[in-house]
């Protein structure tokens, strides 16, 4: 049996192994002579055509520093921690609202998973809590002591015209709807979410520490019925996202430089009022996004918080895509706000557009074959390095997900496999939603389907 620390030291090693294969088998280290270095570029292709070659090299540089995290993020913490350990009672915990914020369109995985979230919460222990359905439409949820329903009128408007979800959160925090305590804590969920024993220890912890205002953990999408493998092994990449550069952000610097996910978000009451959700257009598209970056110009700290989260990745390449399309609109929104200062925002603003460029970089798969220009050796070890670790992140997201005990070694062996080979179509989906976000109208909401239809017998 591995110990956590084994375990640890394992990943450490595959992922130095996987740079150093990958430096080797790419030039990124060259331990022969090179013919491509006697190429003058200058004469051979033209200054302009140079020059444009030169640029598209460089853009491969953006993700730079969200790899820095990642990298560090993943070695020099455990990534395989122990199951979270409470550090106080959950009787002496302060009051908890798990907030749920649903369209109203799938009522029956909306009520499954309330019942299945509050029966966690009680076998967790936890005594003060209740579950807030936040729709646009009645769902009638069954009347139960520790839910609450809040129906959103459609006459409602914010100060700022804010729209979708943030419109949603913000009714929460009117005088005459919100019957929480400033130093109440509010966990929001997404429809589909559900907790484990650990994220509710962890929740827990963080809540009873005090410390820090905004708290985020890590969410997993390999749990229960699969029912898309193509989309849920793509997603391997944000799970060792998590691990990485959101938890190093996190736990060693207390800062969203990068920003948070809208789910698996734990705010303290009067933080998130003072914050608000009444940021106008462009803060409802990308509404986690621009509450994250706010609330850092503000002052506010972050942390991370222990145990995992359950959720489903999309059902459809359709939803895939839309999805992407709308984080690259919500945080390209983000970034051009004025409301943000530039010095909060840069590597935030330096994240994106790496992938807004996705496009252009990914042209360099085929340029630098067909058109090589020698660099100096620092750059090829630089580029190469960015994509050692950004294909690891799939392989790691994909033991994280899938413990070996869980589904056999044949099968984790066969899901690694299938986490790389789904790197050309993420890249293929990412490009193409890049350029449809780019071009798009950005003011626009797309929610996935999160309704799994049983089959139809015939």
């Amino acid at each position: 049996m591995f110990t956590n620390k084994f375990k640890h030291y394992l990943h450490c090693l595959t992922l130095f192994t996987v740079i150093i294969i990958f430096e080797w088998f790419t030039g990124g280290v060259k331990l022969f002579e090179n013919s491509d270095l006697e190429i003058n570029p200058w004469v051979r292709y033209g200054y302009m055509w140079t020059f444009v070659l030169y640029f598209l090299r460089l853009i491969t540089f953006l993700p730079l520093p969200q790899v820095l995290f990642n990298f560090f993020g993943l070695t020099i913490y455990n990534a395989f921690p122990s199951n979270v350990t409470l550090k106080g009672s959950p009787l002496l915990a302060p009051f908890i609202c798990i907030r749920v914020v649903t369209r109203g369109d799938y009522p029956e995985l909306v009520q499954s998973n309330v019942n299945r979230n509050v029966n966690k919460c009680i076998d967790a222990g936890l005594e003060n809590f209740f579950v807030e359905v936040v729709t646009d439409k009645a769902i009638e949820l069954q009347k139960h002591r520790r839910v609450r329903e809040i129906v959103v009128p459609p006459s409602y408007r914010t100060k700022t015209r804010a729209m979708f979800k943030a419109r949603a959160l913000q009714y929460c925090l009117e005088d005459n709807v919100n019957i929480l305590s400033d130093n109440d804590w509010i966990v929001h969920l997404d429809e589909e979410t559900l907790l484990t024993e650990n994220s509710i220890k962890g929740i827990l912890n963080f809540v009873m520490d005090g410390k820090h205002q905004f708290g985020q953990g890590l969410i997993t999408y390999a749990n229960e019925e699969v029912v898309n493998w193509v989309t849920t092994l793509a997603d391997s990449f944000r799970v060792s996202d998590d691990m990485g550069k959101m938890r190093l952000q996190f736990k060693m610097f207390h800062k969203p430089y990068f920003s948070w996910k809208g789910s698996y978000v734990v705010t303290q009451v009067g933080a998130e009022r003072q914050v608000s959700f009444d940021n106008g257009p462009d803060g409802s598209v990308a509404e986690d996004c621009f509450f994250a970056m706010k609330a850092f110009s503000e002052g506010y700290t972050f942390n991370f918080i222990e145990g995992e989260m359950w959720e489903k990745s999309p059902f459809t390449l359709w939803d895939f895509m839309q999805q992407r399309k709308r984080w690259v609109q919500g945080i390209l929104l983000v970034v051009h706000s004025k409301a943000i200062p530039w010095k909060k925002k840069i590597l935030l603003a330096i994240s994106c557009y790496s992938w807004v460029t996705l496009p252009l970089s990914t042209s360099n798969i085929i340029l630098a074959a067909v058109c090589p220009v020698p660099c100096p050796p620092l750059m090829d070890f630089i580029v190469a390095f960015i994509g050692a670790v950004n294909i690891y992140m799939y392989v790691f997201g994909v033991v994280k997900s899938l413990s070996i005990h869980r589904v056999g070694p044949c099968k984790l062996f066969l899901c690694i496999l299938g986490a790389l080979l789904t790197m050309p179509f993420n890249v293929v989906i990412e490009n193409v939603a890049v350029i449809w976000g780019v071009i798009a109208k950005k003011h626009k909401f797309y929610v996935v389907n999160k309704n799994i239809k049983p089959p139809t017998i015939v």
